[in-house]
């Protein structure tokens, strides 16, 4: 959620699943591809601008190298329930974003 990380390409590709998929709180389906190209433009992308702030974090290991995370954000006064699968393939790549998903609050 960090501007510097949503605005790096680099970081991005470390972090999300080549396998990723999102459904965003507008409703919208995102491939890998479309956030790659895309993120740095999203809302929460800039430094000078609104970010996301993250709250009531919980994380359940559902089986190896699968972790199940949902939280709340508060961006720019909207809410929204996230929820997010993490897997860890090998210690080489290390942990990354498989799904997303977001839904008003």
């Amino acid at each position: 959620m960090d501007p510097a990380v949503r605005s790096s390409r680099a970081e991005v590709v470390r972090l999300l699943d080549p396998e990723f998929t999102e459904v965003g709180a507008s409703g919208r389906r995102y491939t890998y591809a479309e956030m790659i190209a895309e993120l740095h433009d999203h809302p929460g992308g800039s430094a000078d601008g609104p970010v996301y702030e993250p709250s009531e974090i919980t994380g359940v290991l559902l089986a190896p190298g699968l972790v199940h995370l949902t939280y709340e954000t508060r961006f720019d006064g909207r809410r929204a329930l996230r929820s997010s699968l993490w897997r860890k393939q090998d210690d080489r790549t290390g942990w990354r974003m498989y799904y997303h998903q977001g839904t008003p609050a």
